[in-house]
């Protein structure tokens, strides 16, 4: 018995050795401790997300045979030149020029609030002007797009309201600019705007209300010490350090606009977006050649774009 109690006490402590040889050599070289704990999560990355994006811009200089339905491995670059026909180009400007203005209009709209919930919110009130930011983001997507479709329709709330203001002949003439108007809001690219900037606003309060956090309240005081007035601090002082904020909530509202398709085949006319586009091409016409080249569209815009926030600090507030 005491042989059987020595001989496993040996065991532990040999066992006890060899770890401690281990975490000392891993200690003696933290990159390989480093490369060892990100492997796995790394290999997963290159293998599906970056190859399948490899596969995506492989595939759209792909050949499609119109007449037999099927996609030929020849190198070509004929989706690309098809890309800038007319009806191709419109689909793209129309995207990103939706991008922007709801960006913009996140901006504008989530700046106010962020600021009023660091700056001015205390206690119960900031907790519920977070809350209330993050709130819909509990609710399904889908059921917060649809009932959009309801509250835009002609007999939704929205034009009841007008209605009883009597502002109902502003609303009509509204619907008749062209580019934006239609039969009704929800038949509208101004109603589609308003879904959108609704759908993605959280996305652009959080990273601003982020960033205006990080102003030290002592730096703010110190402009005051030194002549400048609420306004000049907010110019010169808040708003420059604020600003990476705001850049990196527009990735997210402009790039989740660019790859939408829900909203647009949902709410609006008609006209394709860049995401409906993808999915009638490779899904009905199975011209997935064209599809994937249509894919690298948001692609390439949205690496210009990170490159451009990334010099202005955007990632400094993600």
């Amino acid at each position: 018995m005491a042989l059987s109690s020595s001989t496993f006490d040996h065991a532990n402590a040999r066992k006890a050795s060899i770890g401690r040889r281990f975490s000392r050599y891993f200690h003696r070289h933290p990159r390989l401790s480093i490369l060892l704990l990100l492997a796995l999560p790394l290999l997963w990355l290159g293998a599906v997300y970056f190859g399948s994006l490899g596969a995506l811009v492989l595939q759209s200089f792909f050949h499609y045979d119109s007449y037999s339905g099927h996609v030929l491995p020849q190198l070509t670059g004929e989706n690309y030149l098809e890309l800038l026909s007319p009806s191709n180009l419109s689909i793209v400007l129309r995207t990103t020029s939706m991008a922007v203005a709801v960006t913009l209009a996140s901006a504008l709209l989530a700046f106010p609030l962020a600021y009023y919930s660091v700056r001015y919110a205390k206690g119960r009130t900031k907790a519920l002007l977070y809350l209330a930011v993050i709130l819909p983001l509990w609710s399904s997507y889908i059921v917060r797009v649809y009932s959009w479709k309801l509250i835009l329709a002609r007999e939704g709330i929205i034009s009841w309201f007008l209605a009883q203001l009597g502002m109902t002949q502003l609303l009509e003439n509204v619907l008749k600019l062209p580019g934006i108007g239609g039969a009704s809001l929800s038949m509208s690219m101004l109603g589609m705007w308003m879904v959108f900037v609704y759908i993605w606003l959280p996305y652009m309060i959080l990273p601003i209300h982020a960033a205006l956090e990080r102003v030290p309240k002592t730096l703010l005081e110190a402009s005051g010490d030194l002549g400048a007035r609420p306004g000049q601090t907010f110019w010169k002082v808040t708003l420059p350090l604020a600003l990476p904020g705001v850049v990196a909530g527009s990735i997210f509202t402009f790039s989740l606009t660019l790859g939408d398709f829900i909203i647009p085949g949902t709410i609006g006319n008609s006209s394709l977006f860049i995401g409906q586009a993808v999915l009638r091409h490779q899904g009905t016409a199975g011209n997935i050649p064209l599809a994937a080249a249509l894919t690298v569209v948001p692609m390439a815009v949205m690496a210009v774009y990170l490159v451009i926030a990334r010099r202005l600090g955007a990632f400094d507030a993600l």
